[in-house]
């Protein structure tokens, strides 16, 4: 299992789909994530710093998990099945909650706590950038710098 961080999320054209991107802390892999345009600001408004007037859901279920006094340890992300990711919450006391993986990092960055992927994950998803195409990773981080929690946001809301 490696310790995943977030670099962040992007919107895929044409498509308009947001990417989660997670890179291996002590290694050299990707595990891009397509994930819902909800989760996608939740993740970018923490990452930014953004505190809306009112708690959204990964906020409000940070403050209950510490009201009935529990403690979120680390997120998982455990299985890939027909492209499809799965990721567990695991408590103190080793309770687990199945969980899908935007939810999980977008509660772990609130929490604080870590990420991790399985690596049988990782050796089917996982991607290694090549040195000349790490000026696209810059790239991809200059975009994070630049984009708003407005352009996740669908055409339906």
């Amino acid at each position: 299992m490696s310790e995943m961080r977030v670099v962040g999320v992007r919107v895929e054209l044409p498509q308009n789909q947001p990417i989660l991107l997670l890179r291996e802390t002590e290694g050299e892999r990707y595990l891009p994530i397509w994930i819902g345009s909800v989760e996608a600001t939740a993740i970018a408004l923490e990452q930014q710093g953004v505190r809306p007037a009112r708690p959204l859901t990964h906020d409000l279920l940070k403050d209950v998990i510490g009201a009935l006094g529990r403690n979120l340890e680390q997120v998982r992300i455990t299985d890939l099945q027909e492209g499809t990711f799965f990721a567990e919450l695991v408590f103190d006391g080793d309770v687990r909650v199945s969980a899908r993986p935007s939810d999980s990092v977008a509660l772990a960055l609130r929490v604080g706590v870590p990420i991790h992927a399985e690596e049988a994950v990782l050796a089917e998803a996982g991607l290694i950038i090549p040195d000349e195409q790490e000026d696209e990773v810059e790239k991809f981080r200059e975009f994070l710098d630049s984009v708003s929690p407005e352009d996740f946001r669908g055409a339906d809301t």
